[in-house]
């Protein structure tokens, strides 16, 4: 008897054109939560990530990003213990149109693939969360979000740690 495999809830917005011109916050989640980016340094003036050797080269695979295609690049990031969040824009071409772009899924994949080559494994859980930015406020909100995450670790839904307590 064969068992049927389970059917995965598609997150994209139907009909919507991920090659668009546009800002997406995108949220990559290491494997199972495990915190194998780095660990978050909480000083008396400061709270930064703190970048263990696969958060260096998680942060050096997004400087590469932004110079891989023409018209994308990362407007915000932060590296976190288990996850990552960004901003990436595709930036249209002077005519309007986006010159070839693959869609933000190619283009995620192509930077886990990537990361996962020099490592020889992969950090990663299958999918990535992503967000289409409609607006000014919205964009607003989320670099903040973005550049207050580490100083929320404690209370962050991604820290497993604490989820445990």
């Amino acid at each position: 008897m064969q068992k049927e495999l389970p059917v995965r809830k598609n997150i994209r917005l139907q009909g919507y054109d991920y090659s668009s011109a546009g800002y997406y916050f995108v949220t990559i989640c290491a494997k199972n939560g495990h915190e194998m980016l780095g660990s978050i340094d909480v000083g008396t003036n400061c709270v930064r990530p703190c970048f263990s050797e696969y958060g260096y080269i998680v942060d050096k695979e997004i400087a590469v990003l932004s110079n891989t295609y023409d018209t994308v690049h990362v407007d915000k990031y932060v590296i976190m213990p288990n996850h990552i969040h960004m901003i990436i824009v595709i930036e249209a071409d002077n005519d309007g149109r986006t010159q070839f772009v693959p869609t933000i899924s190619r283009i995620i994949k192509q930077f886990k693939g990537s990361i996962t080559k020099q490592i020889g494994f992969s950090l990663w859980q299958p999918r990535f969360y992503d967000e289409i930015i409609r607006n000014e406020e919205a964009y607003r909100n989320i670099w903040h979000y973005i550049d207050e995450n580490p100083l929320k670790w404690v209370e962050d839904r991604y820290n497993l740690k604490e989820t445990l307590r």
